[in-house]
């Protein structure tokens, strides 16, 4: 068994997630959290809201609030939607509590002490019209190296490079397209080319691991050829302090987002622990050279999850050019993977809350089932290269595959049991086509889980749903509808019986991906309890005294394990009601006129 920290990227609180967010984070790092849990590992899931930064700031002086007001709201609508889909997180806490605060300027501080963050004078982006700071990633313009026209002012998207933003050609602000005016001020810089030799290093181990996406590994390693110190402080009055003397009451300088949005996985670790009432429990994560760990994200947060968090980790065990010391939290771990999802547009086009071109977590909840989401996502999502989500396709993948092949898998092995039996029968002598169904699906196990675990998912659910066609195939053949008889009773009940257990080992196969639907299949088989732990959202007191909030939590000690469970003769079984609901194909039209109609014209 293995300690496995699974580090899920943090939304960010200036609105509610859309589900191309939650394709890139939520899903696949639900999915594999569970099933690693079945596999019998201590997982450890963490993450929470990323509250600070100018974002946060411009979204909350267009709905006349404080930025506090806005984080606190988005917050609580962002844990209401991922505790509603079902990720299993240990916590999900934010980046506003004081225990975040204090781990950051620990952080900050002994990557200082070390001297890898070193004071620069840079030239600074403000908006003309408000006097406001820019961060670098509200800059677009054309990227001097390869001429792609929606360049960042951090980074090129397309051809991978670190930019600045006064190298832009035509820098122009995303929030209302002005010109920014460049300025001179003071700021600190993670010295990453301090760093260059070790980073380089680390990512040719996990190239020779051959675990990282091709993709992943490519693109981490070519921001390395041009790597140059990266501000980490801000001109802006709404972050963490910088716990410097002459640096800390200054109003307007904080710390940048991105340095200590990462740290979160930290922090909340941290915060876990003394949750549980064993403040040091986190250490078994982070201190322990043989615990794997998986960072979780869309492809546009690489760079700050392979280059910077790295950076900063090796910063603070003093492993850099630099030397030094690890601080108190002791010698931190690298990621063991950088798990990045490519992106999930939508009918086409890129998801965009200004153009219409979205679809809400919280609606799509609302409307349909959250398995069918999750069904969606795990068979078609972006994980590794872009995809579409369109109605059209999740309605046929809907009806096609949950409702006709499992969910009928279930109703009428459920309803033949009740019919006939009332209970699961005993098993006679077994054929040799039942044998062969029993262990065909149980080699399920092997195959699926090693998929999981090596971030194959669309290939593990495939998987998994070639097994249920083959139980449904086995079905059709047996034809126990049709044995009447008296004299055919016995065959008939074991038929029945083989079908029951091969439902369950399904069922148990399709728990990390449908944890909602398996559960009420477990109980429509007859079992008790939750065959997948659901989380549960808590109002909790700040461990430090600041204002309380709500977090994700749960108990997942009942996970079973990842393997066959024989079922029980006799187990009674009642008269079943549908798991999925079959959606009228009305449902695409009725969504694509919720759409800007510019949003899908052709």
């Amino acid at each position: 068994m293995s300690k496995v920290l699974s580090a899920v990227a943090w939304p960010y609180a200036n609105g509610p997630r859309h589900i191309g967010h939650i394709a890139g984070f939520g899903v696949p790092s639900d999915v594999f959290s569970r099933y690693m849990r079945m596999a019998g590992h201590d997982v450890l899931m963490v993450s929470g809201t990323d509250e600070h930064g100018t974002p946060i700031l411009v979204a909350a002086d267009k709905a006349g609030v404080s930025a506090k007001q806005l984080a606190d709201e988005s917050n609580r609508v962002i844990v209401q939607d991922l505790a509603s889909l079902g990720l299993s997180y240990d916590l999900f806490t934010r980046t506003t509590t004081r225990n975040h605060y204090a781990v950051v300027q620990e952080m900050f501080t002994t990557v200082h002490a070390n001297g890898y963050m070193v004071e620069q004078t840079t030239q600074g982006a403000i908006s003309p019209s408000t006097g406001r700071t820019l961060p670098d990633r509200y800059i677009e313009g054309i990227c001097p190296i390869c001429g792609y026209a929606e360049a960042r002012g951090d980074q090129c998207d397309h051809c991978g490079n670190q930019l600045d933003a006064t190298e832009l050609i035509k820098p122009r602000s995303k929030i209302n397209g002005e010109t920014p005016q460049f300025i001179e001020t003071q700021h600190f810089f993670l010295d990453l080319p301090a760093l260059a030799e070790a980073l380089g290093e680390w990512l040719d181990a996990r190239e020779a691991s051959g675990t990282w996406r091709p993709n992943v590994i490519r693109f981490s390693q070519n921001i390395l050829k041009d790597i140059r110190p990266r501000a980490m402080t801000r001109d802006i009055d709404w972050g963490i302090p910088i716990p410097l003397d002459g640096w800390r009451d200054d109003p307007a300088k904080r710390l940048y987002v991105w340095f200590d949005a990462v740290i979160g996985y930290l922090s909340a670790s941290i915060e876990w622990a003394r949750r549980t009432g064993d403040p040091q429990a986190w250490r078994q994560w982070w201190n322990n050279p043989e615990a794997l760990s998986y960072y979780f994200m869309g492809k546009d947060n690489i760079t700050f999850h392979s280059q910077i968090w790295p950076a900063e980790l090796l910063a603070y065990d003093g492993l850099g050019d630099k030397g030094g010391e690890p601080g108190p939290y002791g010698a931190l771990q690298l990621p063991t993977e950088v798990v990045s999802s490519e992106f999930l547009t939508m009918e086409g086009k890129q998801f965009s809350s200004s153009r219409g071109v979205v679809i809400y977590v919280r609606d799509v909840l609302q409307r349909y089932q959250p398995d069918a989401l999750r069904y969606f996502i795990s068979a078609a999502g972006p994980e590794n290269q872009d995809s579409d989500f369109t109605w059209a396709e999740f309605v046929r993948r809907t009806n096609g595959e949950l409702v006709a092949g499992w969910g009928n898998l279930v109703n009428r092995t459920a309803t033949m049991i009740h019919r006939g039996f009332g209970q699961i029968p005993a098993a006679a002598k077994l054929t040799a086509e039942d044998l062969a169904l029993l262990a065909s699906v149980n080699e399920g196990f092997d195959t699926i889980g090693a998929l999981i675990e090596r971030h194959r998912q669309k290939q593990a659910l495939s998987e998994a749903m070639r097994v249920v066609a083959e139980v449904n195939k086995y079905v059709t053949d047996q034809a126990p509808f049709k044995l009447k008889a008296d004299d055919e009773r016995e065959r008939l009940g074991t038929i029945l019986h083989v079908i029951a257990q091969a439902v369950s080992d399904c069922t148990t196969m399709l728990c990390p991906f449908l944890p909602h639907s398996c559960n009420q299949v477990h109980a429509t088989m007859g079992g008790l309890g939750e065959i997948a732990p659901m989380p549960r959202i808590e109002e909790v007191d700040d461990l430090d005294g600041g204002e309380s909030y709500p977090i994700i939590t749960g108990d997942y000690t009942a996970t079973p394990s990842w393997e066959r469970h024989a079922i029980t003769a006799g187990t009674p079984i009642s008269k079943p009601s549908p798991i999925f609901t079959k959606l009228d194909p009305s449902v695409v039209d009725e969504e694509l006129a919720r759409l800007n109609p510019e949003a899908t014209s052709a």
